[in-house]
């Protein structure tokens, strides 16, 4: 059955919840914080102080670097979020209603399969073969702000498609790091993690509805998948799926409501800043232009621009024409292609990905980095041109 004669089938327009507009509002704030922050980064990073401001990621606290910090600590918090996020949607979002959350999984699952066998074609069997996850991820906060810069011109339903299926990237971005970007692996810190995991789930099953031993077991969880070998973010996401959510209270008194409302202005205004000014200082030297010739940058390119974009429609695509799932009534093929080109900034989570990908080859990172800021772009102001004349053109 193809698209066209689906829409007999097609659900309704998406009404968007409080939780969901104060959710869009604070990402589309963060993407352009988040736009300054970068500039800035890169800015400071190429003046007379530059290696001063990448000296100074690279100082040590406690045994450990800055950069570290930032990265194996502040970004457990925005994967803790993510994972707040993503059981939400599960329990009364997108994903609560199995023909709803079909549609952004098998664009999840297109947008991560086609970039990754686009990268994996160009670098197998090459030390940049480990880069195959950094174009699979897509960044919420950016892809939200190209959104919001559309406001009305687009249906409240591709909102909370680019949403639910970038969320589950997220997700899956976390699996292949988890699965492909763990170095050495501790058995006992991992079975010691797996059981304070399991005794906070034991909690949540019997309803202890206080915050405090969640947390406080978080904070033990973080450590001991930090020892095992597994990057300690994945506690964020495991913490996330042990705190009580209720549909029936989820407006004000649920901990998981409660915790993700509390953490997004963090999130959204501290830490991804932060992120973001720890990780952009890329270095434009004299070879510049050869990094992003590269098979590994080609393949990040080419996996986030084209790649994205491509996955994600035909995924769709066959997922509608097959019957398993289908269509809001207010959203069209060309509404998905653009969501697919929204899917193609990486940012993020793509920049997240190079640091675990090429620990060892700083230049390679710098390359990389630089090849997403630009796809990044590129996606953006693709998705965003696109979806502006297809309004026009009286979708």
């Amino acid at each position: 059955m193809s698209i066209e004669n689906n829409k007999t089938m097609n659900l309704a327009p998406t009404l968007l919840s409080n939780t969901f507009n104060r959710f869009f509002d604070s990402e589309k704030s963060s993407g352009t914080l988040l736009i300054i922050c970068t500039i800035a980064a890169i800015l400071i990073t190429n003046s007379p102080i530059g290696h001063g401001y990448l000296s100074l990621w690279h100082s040590t606290i406690g045994g450990v670097s800055l950069e570290h910090w930032v990265n194996d600590g502040l970004m457990a918090i925005f994967f803790l979020l993510i994972g707040l996020e993503l059981e939400r949607e599960i329990y009364i979002g997108e994903l609560s209603n199995i023909k709803n959350a079909l549609l952004p999984i098998c664009a999840a699952i297109g947008g991560m399969l086609l970039p990754a066998l686009i990268h994996l074609t160009l670098n197998y069997a090459t030390p940049t073969q480990g880069g195959i996850g950094i174009p699979m991820a897509t960044d919420i906060a950016f892809a939200l702000g190209v959104l919001a810069i559309l406001g009305n011109r687009i249906p409240s339903s591709l909102k909370v498609f680019v949403v639910a299926f970038a969320v589950i990237d997220d997700l899956d971005a976390i699996l292949i790091i988890a699965t492909f970007y763990t170095a050495k692996l501790s058995v006992w810190y991992l079975v010691s993690a797996t059981l304070v995991w399991a005794l906070l789930i034991m909690l949540n099953r019997l309803r202890v509805m206080v915050l405090l031993p969640y947390l406080a077991g978080g904070i033990l969880l973080w450590f001991l998948m930090l020892k095992s070998g597994i990057h300690a973010t994945v506690a964020g996401i495991m913490l996330a799926f042990a705190i009580p959510f209720s549909a029936r209270d989820s407006d004000r008194r649920s901990p998981s409501h409660k915790l993700e409302h509390f953490l997004h202005k963090p999130v959204a205004f501290v830490i991804l800043p932060i992120f973001a000014l720890a990780n952009t200082g890329i270095m434009f030297e004299s070879d510049w232009l050869h990094g992003l010739t590269s098979a590994n940058s080609l393949g990040i390119a080419m996996g986030l621009i084209v790649g994205k974009p491509l996955g994600v429609t035909l995924f769709c695509v066959i997922a509608v024409a097959i019957g398993i799932c289908r269509l809001p009534s207010d959203l069209k093929l060309p509404h998905i292609v653009g969501a697919g080109m929204l899917g193609g900034i990486g940012f993020t989570m793509s920049i997240f990905i190079t640091n675990l990908a090429f620990t060892e080859y700083p230049a390679t990172i710098n390359a990389a980095k630089m090849t997403i800021l630009f796809a990044s772009l590129t996606s953006g102001l693709l998705g965003l041109l696109w979806l502006r004349l297809m309004k026009k053109s009286q979708l």
